[in-house]
């Protein structure tokens, strides 16, 4: 039976640490392992990657390929179906309720929102202005009795 005073580390789990620095016996005495003075020998010193002693760097001087779409990217809110349908009732559903009831929060206040279609509706919603649907999300909202209004 396993007891405070039989606990035990399983064999392997614990190597004793490099002490380095504590004089000549331990065999890491004197420069403790990083050579003769120099940047390197240094307290916090060091370079970063990449860093070739001031000259121009490899990774600058390769030319940049391709298309970046990171700048162009749309990043959109997403709400379930289901969330809708135990927070609110049957009705008109803008950004303006979604932050009201909590639902959108945060950078998601800002940004495109899409509806989902995980989980089941049986309330008839009107959304107005919202900017994305999932083919689920639709056919469910539309079997539910609820309209789609575009955006103005």
């Amino acid at each position: 039976m396993l007891k405070l005073n039989n606990l035990q580390s399983p064999k392997g789990s614990h190597t004793n640490i490099k002490r380095i620095g504590r004089g000549q016996g331990s065999g890491q005495g004197t420069q403790a392992g990083k050579g003769h003075k120099g940047q390197n020998a240094r307290s916090g010193g060091g370079v970063r990657p990449g860093f070739e002693g001031g000259a121009l760097p490899l990774y600058m001087k390769l030319p940049k390929r391709g298309f970046k779409n990171a700048p162009f990217k749309k990043e959109y809110a997403v709400v379930n179906l289901e969330l809708l349908e135990s927070k609110l009732d049957a009705g008109k559903v803008t950004r303006e309720l979604l932050i009201e009831k909590r639902l959108l929060n945060g950078h998601d206040k800002r940004r495109l929102i899409k509806i989902l279609g995980v989980g089941e509706v049986s309330k008839a919603f009107e959304f107005i202005g919202i900017d994305k649907f999932s083919k689920k999300a639709k056919e469910a909202i539309e079997k539910a009795g609820g309209v789609i209004t575009k955006k103005d």
